[in-house]
C-alpha cells in the first residue's frame, strides 16, 4: 500500500505540522487576494467610475489567479513525481510569498493608470502558478508519511491550513481596517513575509516522502508521468475534477462573492463581514479535522455525499438567511457554508484523491484533479456576480446548489478507496506489527 511502516514512519507528525504551516502560509496569500479583490482592488486598481463594473473586474483578476493553478498543478505535479515531493513544497513556497509581498507594493490606478491593472495580474499569475504546485506535494508527503488507518484524520491536517489560513488573513484585514488609505490592504500583504520565514524553516527540516525513496531504489520512475497519468488514470482524474469543482467554486459564491454581496446590497458594513468569516474560519479548523477522522471512521465516500448534498438544498436558504441582514444570522450563515459545506469536502478530498492514483504518477494525479477544477471556480465570483444582475440572488443560489449536484453525481460514480473491508484488513495488519 505504501512505502511507509503500518503504522506510519517516525516523522509523521512533524511533516504533518510542517505540511500545514506550509498549506497556512500559501492560504493566506491566496486567500487574502480574495478579501482585497472583494473588498478594495475594484477602486484601487480600476477605474472607479462605475463600481459594479470595477467589482467586477477585481474578481476577473482573482479569476486569472485560480487559471493559472493548472499549470502550476502540472509543472508541481510532474517534478514531484521526477524528484521529489519536498524541492516543489520549499520552492513553491518562495515563489507564493514573493508575489504576494510584491502585491503590497504595487502602485495604484490613480498613480500609474493601466500599468495598475497589468502588474496586478502579472503578480497574481506567479500566485497562482506557485499555490498550483504548492497542494499535491504537500497532502501527498502527509499521506505517504501517515499511518494507513489514519490517512484521512492526517492529511486532514494540512488541509486544515484553508480555514487557518483564512482567519489569519481575515484577523490581519480586520485589524487594518481602520488604517488610512491603502494602507487596509497593503499591511496584510506585507505582513506574509513573516509567515513566509516561519513556513520556509519547518518545511526545510521535512524528510522526502518514504514512497518516492521507494520507487526511486526500485528505479520505478515514470519517465512522464503527466502523460502516464492521462493515458492511463483519466477517469479518476474527470472524477476528481468533479468533486473538486464543488468545494472550491462553492466557496468562491458562499464566502468570496457573498463578502462583495454583503457590502453592495448595503446588508453589512466591512467589519461585520470580516468578522462573519472569521468566526467561520475559527470553525472551519476543527471542522477540517473532525471531518478527515470521519472518513477513517466510515468511508472516504459517505463524507462527500453527505457535504455536496447538503450544497444543493442549502444554496437558496443560503441567501434568503443573509438578505435578513441580522449579524447573528449572517455569522451563522458563514459557518454553515464552510465549516459543513466546504470543510466536509476539503476534509475528505487529501486522502480520497491520493488514494485514487497509483504513487508513481500520484503527484501528477491529484495536482491535476485538485488545479484543474480553478479554471472554472476561479471566475465563479465573476459568473455570480453577473447572474445576480441578470435575476438577482436567485442567479448565485441556485449556481452554488448546482455546483453541489456536480459533486453529487463525481462522488457516486467515484469508488470508495477506504471500505469497511478495506478498513478491517489494514486493521489486522497493524495489530501484527504492533505484536511483532
Amino acid at each position: 500500500m505504501t512505502g511507509a511502516p503500518v503504522g506510519g514512519t517516525a516523522h509523521r507528525k512533524r511533516v504533518a505540522i510542517g505540511s500545514a504551516v506550509g498549506t497556512t502560509v500559501e492560504n493566506y496569500d491566496f486567500i487574502g487576494y480574495g478579501t482585497a479583490a472583494a473588498l478594495y482592488f475594484g477602486v484601487a486598481f480600476f477605474e472607479a467610475t462605475d463600481p459594479f463594473t470595477a467589482t467586477l473586474l477585481s474578481f476577473a483578476t482573482l479569476g486569472v489567479g485560480f487559471a493559472a493553478r493548472p499549470i502550476g498543478g502540472i509543472i508541481g505535479g510532474y517534478l514531484g513525481d521526477k524528484i521529489g515531493r519536498k524541492p516543489v513544497l520549499i520552492y513553491s513556497l518562495i515563489l507564493m510569498g514573493v508575489s504576494t509581498f510584491a502585491i503590497g507594493l504595487l502602485p495604484t490606478y490613480a498613480q500609474v493608470g493601466i500599468l495598475a491593472p497589468i502588474l496586478l495580474v502579472t503578480v497574481r499569475i506567479i500566485q497562482g502558478l506557485a499555490f498550483g504546485a504548492e497542494w499535491g506535494g504537500a497532502i501527498l508527503m502527509t499521506f505517504e508519511h501517515a499511518p494507513w488507518r489514519k490517512k484521512g484524520q492526517y492529511t486532514a491536517i494540512p488541509q486544515a491550513g484553508f480555514p487557518l489560513g483564512l482567519l489569519l488573513a481575515n484577523l490581519a484585514f480586520l485589524a487594518s481596517a481602520a488604517l488610512p488609505g491603502d494602507w487596509a490592504w497593503r499591511v496584510p500583504f506585507l505582513l506574509s513575509s513573516v509567515l513566509i520565514g516561519a513556513g520556509l524553516y519547518i518545511r526545510l527540516k521535512v524528510e522526502e516522502s518514504p514512497d518516492f525513496e521507494q520507487i526511486k531504489e526500485q528505479g520505478e520512475i515514470v519517465k512522464n508521468p503527466l502523460i502516464e497519468v492521462l493515458r492511463t488514470d483519466w477517469r479518476n482524474l474527470v472524477r476528481a475534477v468533479g468533486l473538486r469543482i464543488a468545494e472550491t467554486a462553492g466557496y468562491a459564491i458562499s464566502i468570496t462573492y457573498v463578502t462583495s454581496y454583503l457590502i453592495s446590497a448595503e446588508l453589512a458594513d466591512r467589519p461585520t463581514t470580516i468578522l462573519a468569516i472569521v468566526v467561520a474560519a475559527l470553525f472551519g479548523f476543527p471542522a477540517t479535522l473532525f471531518w478527515g477522522w470521519l472518513t477513517d471512521r466510515i468511508g472516504r465516500k459517505p463524507v462527500y455525499l453527505f457535504g455536496t448534498g447538503f450544497m444543493v438544498l442549502f444554496g437558496v436558504p443560503l441567501f434568503l438567511l443573509v438578505n435578513t441582514g441580522l449579524v447573528g444570522v449572517i455569522v451563522v450563515t458563514f459557518v454553515l457554508s464552510f465549516a459543513v459545506a466546504q470543510n466536509s469536502l476539503a476534509g475528505t478530498q487529501g486522502s480520497w484523491f491520493a488514494e485514487l492514483f497509483s504513487a508513481k504518477t500520484r503527484t501528477s494525479g491529484a495536482s491535476l484533479a485538485y488545479q484543474f477544477s480553478a479554471i472554472i471556480s476561479g471566475f465563479t465570483a465573476a459568473i455570480a456576480l453577473a447572474l445576480y444582475g441578470a435575476f438577482g440572488f436567485w442567479g448565485p443560489a441556485i449556481l452554488f446548489s448546482a455546483y453541489g449536484l456536480i459533486g453529487f453525481i463525481a462522488a457516486l460514480s467515484t469508488k470508495e478507496t477506504w471500505g469497511a473491508e478495506r478498513r478491517a484488513e489494514v486493521a489486522r495488519l497493524e495489530r501484527e506489527a504492533v505484536e511483532a
